[in-house]
């Protein structure tokens, strides 16, 4: 995932990258200062990009639903505790993925190793805001 969003970033760089290097040699620059300037703002690009990575987070959790983003193919993108019938752990084409199954019989599928802290951690909390949602209480 993240290297998709990474590709297509630097790929934008390098469009503007070309651009860059047409101007400047439209204006006369000498070609290490084209160069120069042009490897700056990739690097640039591909580090600002690495950064917003990091901080976007995949899967957002609230006390009315949930909102996935970044995930090409994960179905309905959110939806409320309410309209979850279950939650499954199952394997996706390789990959370790959280499905949530709606009462309508649609699905929302969550890669599990894009996010950026232990699985553990993200289906305990899947699960509490879940039973909530559903107005369940924990036994005291």
């Amino acid at each position: 995932m993240t290297v998709r969003i990474l590709g297509a970033a630097l790929v934008a760089a390098g469009l503007f990258v070309g651009l860059l290097a047409a101007v400047g040699a439209a204006a006369g620059w000498p070609g290490a200062v084209t160069l120069m300037a042009a490897l700056v703002l990739w690097a640039g690009v591909a580090v600002l990009a690495l950064l917003l990575l990091r901080l976007a987070p995949v899967v957002r959790l609230d006390d009315l639903g949930y909102r996935v983003r970044w995930v090409r193919g994960a179905g309905v993108r959110e939806g409320r505790w309410k309209d979850v019938e279950d939650v499954v752990a199952t394997t996706v084409q390789g990959a370790r993925c959280v499905v949530l199954r709606h009462r309508d019989g649609r699905t929302t599928t969550v890669p599990v190793d894009l996010l950026s802290g232990p699985v553990e951690s993200f289906v305990e909390d899947l699960r509490s805001h879940l039973n909530r949602g559903h107005g369940y209480r924990p036994l005291r």
